[in-house]
């Protein structure tokens, strides 16, 4: 029971768990969400502005369980293992019409620069769509 809520209870309800791709092909697996609305996974970045080879990345995040939602908010960091940046996401899960589950979100990347003075070109934003 993700947050307590017992998803027969609830239509057509987007559920976080499971493999997902975003519209720049990179992939993620969010693991089981608890009753508190925690969980994590891996993340599997398409894109990246570094030479280094990409590898997988662990992800942590929160669903948002106040509210019993077919359609929850939620937020995760992906902390990358193969440079010194940090993204954040939050977003929220939706069904659509034809009942096919969309995460909708927003990210901040946060990377790493070797003085105070370059802080104003260290943090980019955007957004993805992911969809199974």
């Amino acid at each position: 029971l993700c947050c307590g809520i017992n998803p027969e209870s609830l239509p057509l309800q987007c559920v976080l768990t499971g493999n997902w791709t975003n519209d720049l092909g990179s992939t993620m697996e969010i693991k089981a969400v608890n009753e508190e609305g925690s969980f994590n996974g891996t993340y599997n970045t398409s894109v990246s502005a570094t030479s280094n080879k990409i590898v997988l990345s662990p992800l942590q995040g929160y669903q948002n369980c106040k509210k019993e939602s077919s359609q929850p908010t939620f937020g995760f960091t992906v902390n990358w293992n193969f440079s010194d940046s940090i993204t954040v996401f939050t977003g929220q899960c939706f069904v659509d019409k034809k009942g096919k589950e969309v995460l909708k979100t927003m990210w901040l990347l946060r990377s790493h620069v070797d003085n105070i003075t370059d802080d104003w070109k260290a943090t980019s934003v955007g957004t993805n769509i992911f969809t199974r």
